[in-house]
C-alpha cells in the first residue's frame, strides 16, 4: 500500500516543474519569442525564484515528517522523508542550474564575482552545498556504511541548509520580506520543537539529586 501512496507522492512532487517549465516556455513553446510570457517580465528570475521557493518548502516539509509523526502518531509518514529531502535537493539543483546556465551562462567569472561579493548568494550557495552530502549518503547502504549515529549526526546538516536558505532568501528580497519571514516562523517552530524534544530527553537522563542526611532525618 505504502508503495502505491509513494507513487502518487511522487508524481504530485512534480507538477511544481511542470508548472514553472510550462510557464517559462509560455503559450507557444516551439516559437522563441514567447518563451517566458506566463511567468512575466524577467522569466530567468521568476523560474530561478520559483525553484528556490519550492526547495525551501520542500526541507520545511521534510522536517515537519518527524514532528508530525510523533503527534499524529502515524509512524509510516517516516517512509516519506528521503523523497522529500531529495526533492529538495532536486529542486535546488534546478534553482541553482537556472542561475548558471540561464543567469549567469556558465561564465565562471561572474559566478565567482556572485559568490563572493554579494552575501545573499554566498549563504544560499553554502545551503546548496550542505545538502549534497545529505543526497549522497540517502541509501540505506550509506547508513549501514557510516553507522547510525554518524549518519543521523551528518544528517543534522539539514537544519543548516534550511536556516541558510531562509536567509539566502531574506537577503535577496529587496522591499517585501513577508514570504522569507513565514518560511523563517515555519522553520524556527519546527526547530523549536526539537530543541524542547531534546531537552526534554536530556532532562529525564539526569540523576536525580540525592537528599542530604539532614533532610533525611530532619536534623
Amino acid at each position: 500500500m505504502i508503495r502505491y501512496i509513494k507513487i502518487v507522492v511522487f508524481g504530485i512532487c512534480l507538477i511544481p516543474l511542470g508548472i514553472l517549465l510550462s510557464k517559462f516556455f509560455g503559450p507557444h513553446p516551439f516559437d522563441m519569442s514567447g518563451w517566458g510570457l506566463g511567468l512575466g517580465a524577467n522569466p530567468v528570475e521568476a523560474l530561478e525564484h520559483g525553484f528556490g521557493d519550492w526547495t525551501l518548502r520542500f526541507l520545511l516539509v521534510t522536517l515537519s515528517i518527524t514532528p508530525l509523526r510523533k503527534l499524529l502518531q502515524v509512524p509510516s509518514l517516516i517512509k516519506f522523508r528521503r523523497m522529500m529531502g531529495l526533492f529538495a535537493f532536486f529542486y535546488g539543483c534546478a534553482h541553482f542550474t537556472t542561475y548558471l546556465w540561464l543567469d549567469k551562462f556558465f561564465n565562471l567569472h561572474e559566478i565567482l564575482l556572485d559568490v563572493a561579493k554579494r552575501k545573499y548568494i554566498t549563504v544560499g550557495f553554502t545551503g546548496f552545498v550542505l545538502l549534497i552530502p545529505l543526497a549522497l549518503t540517502s541509501t540505506a547502504g550509506w547508513i549501514r556504511r557510516l553507522g547510525g549515529k554518524r549518519w543521523l549526526a551528518l544528517h543534522r546538516l539539514i537544519y543548516a541548509a534550511a536556516i541558510a536558505g531562509v536567509i539566502h532568501y531574506l537577503w535577496l528580497v529587496k522591499a517585501d520580506i513577508r514570504k522569507p519571514l513565514e518560511y523563517g516562523a515555519v522553520l524556527a517552530v519546527l526547530l523549536g520543537y526539537r530543541v524542547v524534544v531534546w531537552w526534554m530527553a536530556l532532562a529525564k537522563r539526569r540523576p536525580m539529586p540525592v537528599a542530604s542526611t539532614e533532610v533525611v532525618t530532619g536534623r
